[in-house]
């Protein structure tokens, strides 16, 4: 497969983030902490370049917590301050208001020591489709101010959100990069529904996920679909049994590969597969400040229950 998705108003966002830089005083991006690596625009980095800056890993309640654990100590031992969220049920939320107001202590003392008042910080999140920007920001705010969705590509538009007298964020769509070089980083992109499933033959992106899944984390795959030992099966394999043991057949006693497959990537996604992280923290040094792209992962062929 060669897995590419770079919509219009991608671009225009693109243009839309660099404009509205100067007026933001730190920038939040958040990541997905099932795929810290992958979920990392590199052209972010080049946009943002020296506004400081506060990284989140979303959705760290899908995260296996012991690979999270990983991810947490190659962040610190790099000096990179990070942050995991879960933003449905507020999980790190607070820590994430007292970064922000840490991150502007100095320009505050600077804005006291001239006799200027006080002022709210402006923020502004930025990050990958489907990675939870509209539903974080709708948990700090408290309300619904932000549309949110299971699809990439619900946000738009920019939108300024008031979300207490301290603090105003700037909530921008989600943005990928033109082209995906590595195709590993464009599947677990696929896997955890950044790219639309409408652009991709979804038997196949779930029959590598069924494979992955086999890899890492056997057990729980082989629970969620009641399956017996599939250590020798292949990735349309393991889709097939799984659509037999749900009942996803057609006249004639086809399996329907269309229908499990768009079950097993939305079980996944929905965390019903359990706790599971793709990617383990990088060997050697990171080529940037949050992925580590380029570099051998640790453990990724030992998968995440040994």
């Amino acid at each position: 497969m060669n897995i590419q998705w770079f919509p219009g108003h991608m671009s225009k966002t693109r243009r839309l983030l660099g404009e509205n830089l100067k007026l933001v005083d730190v920038v939040i991006e958040l990541l997905d902490a099932r795929i810290p690596a992958s979920s990392k625009n590199p052209e972010i980095d080049t946009i943002v370049n020296n506004k400081p800056r506060l990284i989140v890993l979303n959705k760290s309640d899908l995260a296996d917590p012991r690979v999270s654990a990983q991810w947490s100590e190659w962040y610190k031992e790099r000096g990179i301050p990070v942050i995991f969220a879960d933003s449905i049920k507020g999980k790190g939320l607070n820590i994430l208001k007292n970064s922000l107001k840490a991150a502007m202590r100095e320009r505050f003392e600077r804005d006291r020591e001239k006799g200027r008042k006080f002022r709210t910080i402006k923020t502004m999140v930025v990050g990958i489709p489907n990675v939870g920007k509209s539903t974080f920001i709708n948990k700090i705010a408290g309300k619904a101010v932000a549309m949110t969705g299971d699809k990439p590509g619900v946000t738009r538009g920019k939108q300024w959100i008031r979300l207490n007298p301290e603090i105003d964020m700037l909530d921008t769509p989600g943005i990928l990069w033109p082209k995906f070089d590595d195709q590993e980083t464009a599947l677990n992109l696929a896997f955890t529904g950044a790219i639309k499933d409408d652009i991709m033959d979804v038997t196949e992106i779930a029959a590598a996920l069924a494979e992955r899944l086999s890899a890492l984390y056997p057990q729980q795959f082989l629970n969620r679909f009641k399956l017996e030992n599939t250590s020798d099966m292949t990735g349309h394999q393991l889709v097939e049994a799984a659509g037999k043991r749900r009942g996803c057949i057609l006249p004639g006693g086809i399996i329907d590969m269309q229908r499990i497959s768009m079950i097993i990537l939305d079980e996944f996604r929905g965390g019903k597969i359990g706790n599971v992280s793709l990617e383990r923290p990088m060997k050697g040094e990171a080529k940037n400040d949050g992925a580590g792209k380029g570099n051998e992962p640790e453990g990724k062929e030992t998968g995440g229950e040994a």
